[in-house]
């Protein structure tokens, strides 16, 4: 992958705060909404998604809705380190489903892992896969309760002028 951070002008972010809102943008749309005419757009888009910066379109699923009404957060302490072993674990939760997302962090646990699964039984489930070929020294979970904010953009302006 080529880094970006240096090359990415204001329409590129406008182009990337635009499609952070709303990924369904006709291409005349993005291009009228950011001041490029659709030839410009398209290039740009193609620049940005070869280097990485853009990858793939997703929509927002409303998770109550299909009967996923349990998040998760577990955090994991481990006493190995080596990056085999981080490796290994990675593969090994990335064959969970439920797992949406997973992050190595740094302070008093090692990874957290956001599980969304249907109710304790759902998370049950995922616990025991999850702890099951990996020796983990600690493995707890934090349930959410509500969920106040999500899927917000990420700021692309972060620091700069609009």
């Amino acid at each position: 992958m080529i880094t970006m951070k240096g090359e990415i002008d204001t329409i590129d972010r406008r182009i990337l705060d635009a499609l952070q809102r709303d990924a369904s943008l006709s291409q005349r749309a993005l291009g009228e909404q950011v001041g490029l005419s659709q030839n410009a757009l398209w290039r740009r888009l193609k620049r940005l998604e070869e280097t990485g910066v853009l990858r793939g379109s997703h929509m927002a699923i409303d998770a109550a809705q299909l009967g996923l009404d349990l998040t998760v957060f577990v955090m994991v302490r481990t006493r190995n380190h080596s990056m085999d072993w981080a490796e290994g674990f990675r593969k090994h939760v990335a064959r969970i489903p439920q797992v949406i997302e997973m992050h190595r962090i740094g302070g008093d646990w090692d990874y957290m892992l956001k599980i969304v699964t249907t109710g304790m039984s759902g998370y049950d489930a995922v616990y025991r896969r999850l702890t099951t070929g990996f020796e983990l020294d600690t493995v707890t979970g934090y349930f959410a309760m509500e969920t106040m904010l999500e899927d917000r953009p990420l700021d692309v302006f972060d620091g700069m002028a609009r």
